[in-house]
C-alpha cells in the first residue's frame, strides 16, 4: 500500500492548536488518526468530511475537508503536500511527547504497530542504553495502549507489558531497568488465587473447563516474570515470601 498524501487546496481556519483545511488526497488512503509531515512539523488528522458528513477514509483523486491538529496549520500553503508518517519514521523524542498526550487510540501509529517499532529498539543493542531504556517505556506505554484498544483480558495485557518490563530489568538492572518491587506487586495483584488454591486446582487441572485452564495457564505466564524479579528483591523485602510460594506452585500449572 503507497504512503498516503494530501495535498493542501486550502486553508479554511487556524490558531494555535490545529486547523480546517481542503485537501485533494493523491496517494494512498488517507484515514482519521494518521500523523502527517510538514517538513519538520507534524500534523494529526483528527476528523475527515465529504459532502458535509464525517467518514473515516478517503483515497487518491478524492477531494475532503480534514481537522488537522498542530500550530503549523496556519503556515500551510496552496499545493503544499502532506506525507503520512508511518511508525518507523518518527522520531523518538517526538514519539515521547505524542505519548505524552494521551492521544486517541486510533492515532496513528497504532498500538500495535507502535508496540513492535518500540520492543525491536528497546532490543537493539547497537543503540546506546540511554536510547533503549527510552524505547524500552515508549513499548510499554504502546502495551498498555495496545490493551486498552483492544479491550484484552487483564492477565493477558500484564504478560505483555511485564514482558517488556522484565526485559529491562534483567539487561539493565534496577533502577535503570526499572522496579522489580513495583513488578511483582503488580503482577501479584492481578493473580485472583492463592498459591494453596491454584495447587488445589492444579492437582485434576485436565478436567477443568476450558475456561479454567486458559485462566491458569494465564497465571503460569505472569510467574515466569516474578521469577526473573525475585532474585533482585531486598532480603527483608515481604514479597519475596509471595514470590517463592507461586515459584514453587509454577511446575504444577498447565
Amino acid at each position: 500500500m503507497s504512503i498516503a498524501e494530501l495535498q493542501v487546496y486550502s486553508v479554511e481556519e487556524a490558531d494555535v492548536s490545529g486547523g480546517v483545511c481542503v485537501v485533494r488526497c493523491v496517494g494512498g488512503v488517507a484515514r482519521a488518526g494518521q500523523v502527517y509531515a510538514a517538513g519538520e512539523s507534524r500534523l494529526g488528522l483528527r476528523r475527515i468530511e465529504r459532502n458535509g458528513s464525517p467518514v473515516a477514509f478517503f483515497a487518491a483523486g478524492h477531494v475532503a475537508t480534514v481537522h488537522l491538529t498542530g500550530a503549523v496549520v496556519a503556515l500551510l500553503t496552496r499545493g503544499q503536500v502532506l506525507t503520512a508518517v508511518p511508525p518507523d519514521g518518527h522520531a523518538l523524542g517526538e514519539l515521547e511527547l505524542w505519548l505524552a498526550t494521551d492521544p486517541p487510540l486510533e492515532d496513528e501509529p497504532r498500538p500495535l504497530e507502535l508496540r513492535a517499532l518500540a520492543v525491536g529498539r528497546a532490543r537493539d543493542g547497537r543503540l546506546p542504553d540511554g536510547v533503549r531504556l527510552r524505547w524500552g517505556r515508549v513499548a510499554v506505554a504502546a502495551t498498555r495502549r495496545k490493551a486498552a484498544r483492544a479491550g484484552e483480558d487483564a492477565l493477558v495485557a500484564a504478560a505483555e507489558e511485564a514482558a517488556v518490563r522484565g526485559y529491562l530489568l534483567q539487561q539493565f538492572g534496577p533502577g535503570p531497568g526499572g522496579d522489580p518491587a513495583a513488578l511483582c506487586r503488580d503482577l501479584l495483584a492481578l493473580i485472583d488465587l492463592t498459591p494453596g488454591a491454584a495447587a488445589d486446582e492444579a492437582r485434576s487441572w485436565r478436567d477443568l473447563p476450558k475456561a479454567r485452564i486458559l485462566h491458569l495457564r494465564r497465571i503460569k505466564n505472569l510467574l515466569s516474570w516474578l521469577a526473573l524479579a525475585r532474585p533482585h528483591l531486598a532480603p527483608d523485602d515481604p514479597l519475596g515470601t509471595a514470590v517463592d510460594a507461586w515459584t514453587r506452585v509454577r511446575p504444577r500449572l498447565p
